[in-house]
Formats: structure tokens, sequence, C-alpha cells
């Protein structure tokens, strides 16, 4: 099976895709359907990758293309999700999922809730801990997924979606840290801005 990954380079999942007999060829520049077309693509695999698959690479593959997401979904689909699951403390962890037109929309093949009780952690660990769980949760679940032996899952109504452009309000919070900011300072601030308009609006 000739599997693209699109995303980081290098990325980890090539050697968990190697061990199971799959050629793959990794790429983080954006695509088009002949790219395809050139390198016989059988899967493709969506990780950290940031442009959107449009609708023609989607039908070529048919079902045969997934998306992995450090969030719990339908919590915190599209940008920035673990700032997001704190911003908002909503639940955090990682998903695999079948990809479709719409942003992290899809149906869910796998799932890991995530914990965080640490308050020494920061945006930094708490990336790092999710994509080590989700790369993790791959390993697992690849052998199934290249079999087409699982079981799709619909998503929940409801969850939260978040543009690149939402989290500006926020950043005077990683001023000083950037992303080596405590999430304990995080928890709860886009839900206390909430009130604070709800509260404005009122009188």
């Amino acid at each position: 099976m000739n599997v693209l990954i699109l995303g980081i380079v290098p990325s980890p999942l090539s050697p968990i895709l190697k061990e199971n007999g799959c050629f793959t060829i990794e790429t983080d520049t954006k695509i088009e359907i002949n790219y395809l077309y050139m390198n016989s693509i059988d899967f493709i695999i969506s990780y950290r990758y940031r442009y959107i698959i449009k609708k023609p690479i989607i039908e070529y593959v048919r079902e045969n293309i997934i998306n992995l997401h450090i969030s719990l979904l339908p919590w915190n689909r599209g940008a920035d999700p673990n700032l997001w699951s704190f911003l908002e403390n909503t639940p955090k962890g990682c998903t695999i999922h079948y990809l479709d037109e719409g942003v992290d929309t899809g149906d869910i093949i796998a799932q890991k809730k995530i914990v965080f009780e640490s308050e020494s952690e920061t945006l930094a660990t708490t990336y790092k801990k999710l994509n080590d769980e989700l790369v993790k949760l791959f390993r697992k679940e690849w052998p199934h997924i290249m079999h087409g032996d699982i079981k799709r899952i619909k998503q929940a109504q409801g969850g939260s979606f978040h543009r690149l452009k939402d989290k500006i309000k926020y950043e005077y919070l990683l001023d000083k840290k950037g992303w080596d900011t405590e999430v304990k300072g995080l928890k709860g601030k886009a839900l206390e801005d909430r009130v604070i308009r709800k509260n404005e609006n009122h009188y």
C-alpha cells in the first residue's frame, strides 16, 4: 500500500507504516490531484498539516483518508485545539478520524481522553504529551484501519470550533513565556470573558 503522509517531515508515523509493510511518501507542501496520480497513492494520512484538503483529493482516495487531531472531538475542532481546551475548560485528548469536507468533522475511528493534573504543566508539555499519545494510538489502530476492520462512530452534536484568528485576543496571556506558559493560568479565561460580556450586555 502506498501511503501519503501530509504534515511534518520527517513524520513519526512513517516507521509505524513501514513496520506494517507500507511504502510511505511524506510532504508538508500543498498538493494537487496530479500528485496522487503520479505517485499511485492508495491512502492519505493528515497529521499536523497546515493546508485544507480539497474535495477532489478526498474523492480520489474515496474513504482511504484520515486525520490525526490533538483534541477530544467534537471539542476543539480547527486551530489551536490544545490552547482552547484550557481557555474554555473542555475535555482534552486525541482523536483519529476519517476526513471529510468539513473541518475535523469526519467519523471517529479512535479516541483517548487525557487528564492533566500537574500544576507545572505548560502549553509545550501538554502539546508534547498529546502528540505522543496520538502516535501511540495510531500505532495501535493502524493495522485495523489498513484492513478496514474498524467501527465508524458519528461525532456527537455540539463541541466547539476555532479559527486561527480567534486566539488573537488571548495572545497577551502568552507574552512573557510563549508556549512555556503554565496552563493553570489559562484555565477558563475565555469563559470568564463571556460572562463579563453577557453582564455588560445585560446592563
